[in-house]
């Protein structure tokens, strides 16, 4: 009972809009909630809205990332794997709070997280994970293409959409959170003297690339890297990088990424196109990694006829070799060479220090992303699901 009034006070705190009705909360960030909308009336003026929509919320004056976030989704309109945004809206709840509103397309399946967590640490049918996979691709294709970077591409800012075909009801993946997106970097342009000095990053330790945390650049290839990472926990329902329960934490996770040769293991029970697909992805050189145009031509994404390929041995980890692009031609010859509140606070060691001195805690996003550019916090702060 508490907790329902909790969430009434909260939905008129921030009051209604037009034509929608504020309900339940599906999520929290540090800056921002995410409730659940449905129209006031369907047969309205409004009714090319959905009937539902997520709707996120934030005080108008703590409502940048928010902004920033309908600005990169209205740039990259077009395409069905990427998550809908239906507009802008300010609203008025109690004592005259202006809220600020960004109408989203509702994600009714849950995020690719949530799916994953429900396999109980076995992963996911193969076939399935390549579905979700190609959807994945060519969201992150046109982000790219569009001219953006992700920078906080991970299993949380995935969602699953119904989709109907033929009779059948399916879920398609579209990729959502654009508040960490950033501009791409044109190749010939150079990057300012000052921001070479500073450790600059964003996103979340276990998807972060190893450029990121050591060079500070964070691009396209960047993403590729997150989407590997996101493919393997797929896979094998577990994070890419393997740490014992007591050591499983961001610290220790950005020290293994540091190490220069460190590279995620994977079973060797996987079929061949997986564990080429994912060389393809992890390979800790950013211009030795596929692009997303690239890895859409790869066998393990071109249909879900092809043979799995599994054997039937005990499974255990091998390394992932890392693939030389200039090896890798268009056959498949030569492609066969693979929302959290509760948070936990750890102390930044001199060590990770001096990887990523200056850091605080995204203000909009998931609450285990981070961007990282403050000189005066040093503290990491993420959920404990990492």
């Amino acid at each position: 009972m508490k907790e329902k009034n909790m969430e009434e006070n909260d939905q008129e705190k921030f009051g209604d809009g037009v034509s929608w009705s504020r309900g339940r909360t599906l999520g929290k960030g540090s800056f921002g909630s995410v409730y659940l909308a449905s129209l006031k009336n369907p047969r309205s003026k409004y009714s090319c809205f959905p009937s539902i929509m997520a709707v996120k919320s934030a005080e108008v004056s703590n409502s940048n990332s928010l902004q920033k976030e309908r600005e990169v989704l209205c740039s990259l309109i077009g395409c069905t794997n990427i998550i809908n945004c239906y507009g802008e809206e300010t609203t008025f709840g109690y004592d005259g709070l202006m809220v600020y509103n960004l109408l989203l397309e509702y994600g009714s399946g849950g995020s690719l997280a949530e799916r994953i967590k429900k396999s109980g640490k076995k992963g996911l049918p193969e076939a399935e994970v390549k579905c979700f996979t190609k959807s994945i691709l060519k969201g992150l294709d046109w982000i790219h293409e569009t001219g953006y970077v992700h920078c906080d591409l991970k299993p949380d800012n995935i969602l699953l959409v119904p989709n109907s075909r033929r009779g059948s009801v399916y879920f398609i993946a579209k990729i959502c959170d654009f508040g960490l997106a950033k501009k791409r970097v044109k190749v010939q342009q150079r990057v300012p003297k000052k921001r070479k000095l500073e450790n600059y990053w964003r996103g979340t330790p276990m998807y972060i690339s190893p450029e990121a945390v050591t060079e500070s650049q964070q691009e396209a290839p960047s993403d590729v890297w997150s989407l590997g990472c996101i493919v393997l926990e797929m896979l094998t329902g577990k994070p890419a990088w393997e740490l014992d329960e007591e050591s499983l934490n961001a610290e220790n996770v950005l020290l293994k990424i540091k190490k220069v040769k460190a590279l995620p293991k994977i079973p060797r029970g996987l079929s061949v196109q997986a564990k080429s697909f994912l060389r393809c992805c992890l390979v800790r050189n950013a211009k030795k990694r596929f692009s997303a145009e690239e890895l859409l031509n790869h066998p393990f994404v071109e249909g879900l006829e092809d043979d799995d390929d599994n054997d039937n041995d005990d499974e255990f980890e091998e390394e992932i070799e890392e693939v030389d692009r200039s090896s890798c031609g268009s056959n498949c010859g030569d492609w066969d060479i693979g929302f959290d509140e509760d948070c936990v606070s750890y102390g930044a060691s001199e060590e990770i220090a001096k990887i990523a001195p200056h850091f605080f805690e995204d203000q909009i996003c998931s609450m285990k992303s981070f961007e990282i550019r403050q000189p005066y916090a040093v503290a990491f702060s993420l959920a404990a699901r990492i």
